[in-house]
């Protein structure tokens, strides 16, 4: 682990493996609460020097990470691809996404304004200023490991704030190597902090301890909620990204070859492991046989393999119970009267053997009655449900408890405008299937999370307001 500018071994290690042939990958040491409270302590006796830069010069050791990760692009995603399996082109575009974050809050960690208020008398002049939170934690997903790390560091690091990082148990190697940088790039003892381990010791403590001011953390809904009620015992700032059930529809005006490629995209992405991803693929009664013909032919030709090899669409999904999930909610809506229109299985071959691999699937008939439909899926199943009026689809798209992303296709511009408004959702593609930037707001309404990460939004998650009311004389 990295604690106040340290490496630090311990007398346990967690052993990853590649998910494709479970080959050893490499290890990372495993700590506990003791470490994890060097670390908090750490990280409060750096924040003052820290938090006194200039944003300039904060700003400054940011470029340097962006250098080095420029530097590092294949070698990180080849990384992130053997420790949880993601076709290489996509772990390409998360160290991409990783620069963009670190590039970006570097740019913003100089525009932290503030205000002048018109006083209600004359002798008063009244200023808000925005100061950083202070020690913040971060706890991170398994699906994203680099990328989710950078937009809860670089907002975080830019607003003068110091960190502990508790990546994924499941795969860590990643924030190993983004903390390399950190270590080479110079950043003052105790600024940056990594520990892995198990929850009930890491998380618990930095859930209790007082000095921990902020918790941002990426995970499901369920988890968030402990972690929310838990933050009432020290009243912490929280910044949750939760789960996500993303309704993509398909009006009856839109470009069918353009629709296809998109639900394609984002239901696939990561073998269908995202929380953006498409989880309900709503299609306009009049086009859906002609969509789900022409969406299946190419879903089934997809090609699925270890996701080292150029040619991978389809890596494996992160371990059995994944599969398990997904085999339960195909044979749930096969119950219920859901076709199988390609996929459904688990692919054969003795490339497949020693992997956790699912065969992209393509579900005909679905509806409201199914599993799949209101819990997220996390896998490659596209479930293509018909509906045949604007609000029917809206009503629907909208009748879950979450709120992270939502999709559509239209060609027509008032539709664009009717449907962005009444979508319950934090984030709207329109004829996008990637609406994602580090410069546009990323976060979920509903049950899908509190505050935004990326954007200028994202770094006054670090910041709070200080109100000064100065009395002079006239």
């Amino acid at each position: 682990m990295y604690i106040n500018g340290e490496w630090i071994k311990s007398d346990k290690v967690i052993e990853i493996v590649n998910p494709a042939n479970g080959d050893y990958v490499g290890q990372v040491y495993k700590v506990g609460r003791e470490a994890t409270q060097k670390a908090i302590e750490a990280a409060k006796r750096a924040f003052p020097e820290w938090s006194a830069f200039t944003g300039e010069q904060r700003a400054e050791y940011l470029h340097k990470v962006v250098d080095k990760l420029e530097e590092k692009k294949e070698y990180l995603a080849q990384t992130i691809t053997k420790e949880m399996g993601k076709a290489i082109q996509n772990a390409r575009y998360e160290v991409d996404s990783t620069i963009s974050y670190f590039k970006w809050y570097a740019e913003e960690a100089r525009r932290v304004y503030g205000d002048l208020i018109p006083a209600s008398v004359p002798n008063k002049r009244i200023s808000v200023i925005k100061q950083p939170v202070g020690v913040i934690a971060a706890i991170t997903p398994w699906n994203f490991p680099l990328s989710m790390g950078a937009r809860k560091l670089g907002p975080a690091l830019a607003a003068g704030c110091t960190v502990i990082l508790r990546p994924s148990r499941e795969a860590p190697l990643s924030s190993l190597e983004l903390f390399k940088i950190f270590d080479e790039v110079g950043f003052p003892s105790g600024v940056v902090n990594l520990v892995i381990g198990d929850s009930s010791e890491i998380v618990g403590e930095l859930m209790s301890n007082k000095e921990v001011r902020k918790i941002s953390f990426t995970g499901s809904t369920e988890v968030g909620k402990i972690l929310i009620k838990q933050s009432a015992d020290t009243v912490k700032r929280i910044s949750m990204e939760l789960g996500g059930h993303a309704p993509f529809i398909v009006f009856e005006d839109a470009d069918l070859e353009l629709a296809v490629e998109g639900a394609i995209k984002s239901k696939f992405a990561s073998t269908g492991q995202q929380c953006v991803c498409a989880n309900r693929i709503y299609v306009h009664d009049s086009i859906y046989q002609e969509f789900s013909e022409l969406f299946a032919k190419k879903v089934s030709s997809m090609v699925i393999g270890n996701g080292l090899d150029e040619k991978t669409e389809v890596g494996p999904l992160v371990n059995k119970q994944a599969i398990d999930k997904v085999i339960d909610q195909i044979e749930d809506a096969q119950m219920k009267g859901a076709k199988v229109l390609c996929g459904g299985n688990t692919p054969t071959g003795e490339e497949y053997e020693k992997g956790t691999f699912f065969s992209p699937t393509v579900l005909l008939d679905v509806n409201d009655g199914m599993k799949i439909t209101y819990e997220e899926t996390f896998g490659p199943v596209a479930p293509l449900i018909r509906f045949s009026s604007e609000e029917e689809v809206i009503q629907k798209a909208n009748n879950v408890e979450y709120g992270l992303a939502s999709y559509f296709y239209t060609n027509d511009l008032s539709r664009t405008y009717r449907v962005s408004e009444q979508l319950e959702y934090g984030m709207v593609g329109v004829n996008d299937p990637a609406p994602f930037a580090a410069q546009a707001p990323f976060g979920g309404i509903k049950e899908s999370g509190l505050g935004r990460e990326g954007s200028k939004y994202g770094l006054d998650e670090y910041l709070e307001l200080k109100t000064i009311s100065l009395a002079i004389k006239m």
